[in-house]
């Protein structure tokens, strides 16, 4: 991942991660790499479920086995311009994304980092995540209590993102991202 779209935090977060890993986990990435082409699974849900069950390898771990063992080809954490591109390709969609981070940019010391399945924003942690749904529609998550707003609900299916952000919010079009909503995701940010 590049280090731009991280916040000091997860910059440490991440090397200590890749420093521990050997110790971690009993063997170096490439000995991983060599397991995972016996791995029946094919999807990366599976594969991390498959690690977890027979090596007792844990998520955080996994991500980083499974980034190594990509195809070349495939867009990365060190690719997010691949990432957000092949996630938000529904224009609809994407001028909601380009709605959010404007408001989300402004907020002083606000990082906006691209997942392969969603778009996050930080400050010391993450505090908001919006991801594209069907039919040109987004769902933005902020960590606030959902009570606060009439327009939050809370956040009951488990999403990919954090399950810090316990409110949610479905987001129609771009006009959705109002004064209201750029208020609560700055109260949101004060929480990140």
């Amino acid at each position: 991942m590049t280090s731009d779209n991280l916040t000091e935090r997860q910059k440490k977060w991440f090397a200590t991660v890749q420093a521990n890993f050997e110790a971690k986990t009993g063997k170096p990435l490439a000995a991983w790499v060599e397991i995972m082409t016996s791995c029946p699974e094919t999807g990366p849900r599976k594969q991390a479920a498959w690690l977890k069950e027979n090596y007792g390898i844990g998520v955080n771990h996994a991500a980083h086995i499974l980034d190594a063992c990509k195809p070349a080809d495939q867009a990365g954490w060190d690719d997010p311009e691949a990432l957000r591109s092949a996630l938000w390709k529904d224009p609809a969609s994407r001028a909601i994304l380009e709605s959010v981070e404007r408001e989300m940019l402004a907020i002083d010391g606000v990082v906006s980092g691209q997942r392969k399945g969603y778009t996050s924003f930080s400050r010391a942690a993450q505090f908001a995540a919006v991801r594209p749904l069907k039919a040109g529609r987004a769902l933005l998550g902020l960590k606030l209590d959902p009570a606060l707003s009439a327009r939050l609900a809370p956040s009951v299916r488990k999403e990919s993102w954090s399950e810090r952000l316990s409110a949610i919010i479905e987001l129609n079009g771009a006009s959705d991202v109002d004064a209201d909503l750029a208020a609560l995701m700055r109260a949101a940010s004060d929480n990140g």
